[in-house]
């Protein structure tokens, strides 16, 4: 009996001294990871708010709302999101200085969804040397998918290289012997479509294809459409923001020029784009699609539109829920909460970019069916897949299969 009692006490202690050991270990994580406490997870974020592709910034304001509506629900683990996100307008210089205040002043455990391929560019160095990870980031430049020079990194936008080897497939089938325009942002931004329908028609290129870049500064980009037109192309694709894609989708009508006209997805937006351009004439205009459309009745009884609904009544009164840049950043969120509910409470920075490259079949309520976010060791990117759809002056008709760089 006393063996037995002795035992039972043994067992007692060794089960506290284990819950102590945890409870420490736990401390000890949320210590030496800066930004984490037992109550708090700071992140940051960095967005063009203004500047010349504010229209995109939207993405970030969205973000910061459904951080607050986590919060709002309790948190997760414990734990709430404090989200800092800056300003940078478009401008690398910025991005590096916000970089280096969230980092060095805020002391943020990550950055999640940092929007803009220039910023990215100009901050990935100092990020990787300071071993901060930078999840989701909202650029499709090809470079960051390759791992070994970005292993702190995962990416949310189909690359480029892999969007531009759809619609070089699509014209390809519609449009077979046609001349293309391509008017692209002279960034990486724009470089990579160009890069990718250089690969997909080979020696055809030259033959086939003509292009035209403008700057991020210039006020219009009319007379880059004028001299596309006189080229005789049928099909336009325009690689680059909102503002400017609204301008090529406009000024093409002026001009009576009848070509088909295909849009990246970083314009894909009916409010940031089709609206100030015209929703009259941007019929038949065609976009590649990750999320679902939340002006679209076929979405009426879906419930992940509904929730998104919901939640911009409450959290975002007032949008304009045709632009697509807001769906986006809720659905940014639901990721975020994705990446912290899957780490646990192990919230340290290894942890963090484990768990993000570790996604499994994760299919997000506003996301088109089919269309899934696995990653692993050797993929980064958060979405590999899109679905193509034609405005049709009122909504987008979906057509097609799910398509990737490997779909014929």
């Amino acid at each position: 009996m006393e063996t037995a009692k002795e035992d039972g006490l043994l067992f007692r202690a060794l089960t506290t001294a284990c819950a102590l050991i945890a409870a420490l270990a736990t401390s000890a994580i949320a210590a030496d990871t800066p930004g984490v406490t037992a109550t708090e997870i700071k992140v940051g974020g960095i967005f063009p708010f203004s500047g010349p592709a504010s229209s995109i910034g939207l993405v970030g304001r969205s973000v910061l709302a459904y951080v607050q509506s986590i919060n709002d629900r309790g948190g997760i683990n414990g734990r709430k999101i404090n989200y800092i996100a800056y300003d940078d307008a478009y401008s690398p210089p910025k991005a590096v200085e916000h970089a280096r205040k969230l980092v060095e002043s805020d002391e943020v455990a990550f950055i999640f969804s940092q929007l803009g391929t220039p910023g990215n560019t100009a901050a990935a160095k100092y990020l990787r040397a300071r071993g901060v990870p930078t999840i989701a980031i909202v650029s499709g430049s090809s470079k960051f998918t390759d791992v070994s020079n970005f292993p702190l990194t995962t990416t949310s936008l189909v690359s480029f290289d892999t969007e531009g080897k759809i619609y070089a497939k699509f014209l390809a089938k519609t449009l077979p012997n046609a001349k293309y325009a391509i008017l692209y942002q002279n960034d990486d931004l724009g470089k990579d479509y160009v890069s990718a329908f250089k690969e997909f028609l080979k020696s055809d290129f030259d033959k086939r294809v003509v292009t035209a870049s403008y700057e991020v500064t210039e006020p219009t980009v009319d007379s880059h459409v004028v001299n596309l037109k006189n080229s005789g192309a049928s099909a336009l694709l325009v690689a680059g923001t909102p503002k400017f894609a609204a301008q090529a989708i406009r000024k093409s009508h002026e001009l009576n020029w009848k070509a088909l006209i295909v849009l990246n997805y970083p314009s894909s937006s009916v409010g940031a784009t089709l609206k100030p351009a015209g929703l009259d004439i941007s019929t038949g205009v065609v976009v590649g699609s990750i999320t679902k459309d939340a002006t679209d009745s076929i979405w009426d009884q879906d419930q992940g539109m509904k929730d998104y609904r919901a939640f911009v009544d409450k959290y975002m009164p007032g949008i304009d829920i045709a632009d697509n840049n807001y769906l986006f950043g809720y659905t940014q969120g639901k990721l975020l909460e994705q990446l912290i509910r899957q780490c646990g409470d192990d919230l340290s920075r290894e942890n963090i970019i484990k768990q993000a490259r570790s996604f499994k079949d994760v299919a997000l309520p506003t996301v088109q069916p089919g269309i899934k976010v696995n990653t692993s060791d050797k993929i980064n990117m958060n979405f590999t897949q899109m679905r193509l759809q034609r405005w049709t002056g009122t909504h987008w008709d979906l057509f097609g299969e799910v398509l990737d760089a490997a779909s014929e």
